[in-house]
C-alpha cells in the first residue's frame, strides 16, 4: 500500500513540476516578445466573423505586424501582414456574447488584408478581426498611417522595373 502512496505522490510532483515549467517557458517567452516594446495584448479571429478568438500579442515593426499566440512556445510569429497591405475596414465595440473570450471594453477592428502582388489569380483580400484595448487601437491606428520616409519608394521602383 504505501508504495502506490509513493508512486502516486512521484507522478503528482512530476506533474506539477511539468506545470511550472510550462508557465515560466511562457513567461520567458512574452518577455522576450515585450522587452523591445512595440506590443499590445490582441485577440485575432480570422476568417472574420467566423470562427473562434485566438489571444495573442501584436508587434509593430518597421513595415510588418507581427501577431503572436498567447499559448505559443515558439519565438517566430504565427501571423506576419505587410503595412501596405492593410486597410481598417470598420471598428465597433466587443459584443456581450464576444466579452467572457475577450475581457472587458474590448474594441474589434475588422481588417482587410489585400494578397501579395505576385499571388496567381485575382483573389480579393482576406479579411480579419483583431480585438484589443482603446488605447492599444489608437497605437495601431498611428502605426498603421505613419511610415518611415522613402520606406514605399522600393516598390514604385519594382514596378517600374516590371513594366520596362
Amino acid at each position: 500500500m504505501g508504495g502506490a502512496l509513493t508512486d502516486a505522490v512521484w507522478l503528482f510532483a512530476a506533474f506539477l513540476v511539468l506545470i511550472v515549467a510550462a508557465a515560466v517557458a511562457l513567461a520567458t517567452r512574452r518577455y522576450l516578445l515585450e522587452r523591445s516594446g512595440g506590443t499590445v495584448e490582441c485577440a485575432m479571429r480570422r476568417p472574420a466573423m467566423v470562427g473562434n478568438w485566438r489571444l495573442g500579442l501584436l508587434s509593430f515593426q518597421r513595415d510588418e505586424l507581427y501577431w503572436y499566440g498567447a499559448l505559443g512556445v515558439l519565438y517566430r510569429p504565427e501571423q506576419v501582414f505587410q503595412r501596405r497591405a492593410l486597410t481598417v475596414v470598420s471598428r465597433r465595440p466587443a459584443a456581450a456574447e464576444e466579452g467572457s473570450a475577450l475581457g472587458a471594453d474590448r474594441i474589434v477592428v475588422e481588417v482587410s488584408v489585400k494578397p501579395p502582388a505576385d499571388a496567381s489569380g485575382s483573389q480579393p483580400g482576406e479579411h480579419l478581426e483583431l480585438a484589443m484595448s482603446d488605447s492599444a487601437l489608437t497605437g495601431f491606428l498611428a502605426w498603421l498611417e505613419s511610415s518611415p520616409p522613402g520606406s514605399h519608394l522600393d516598390d514604385f521602383a519594382l514596378n517600374s522595373a516590371l513594366n520596362r
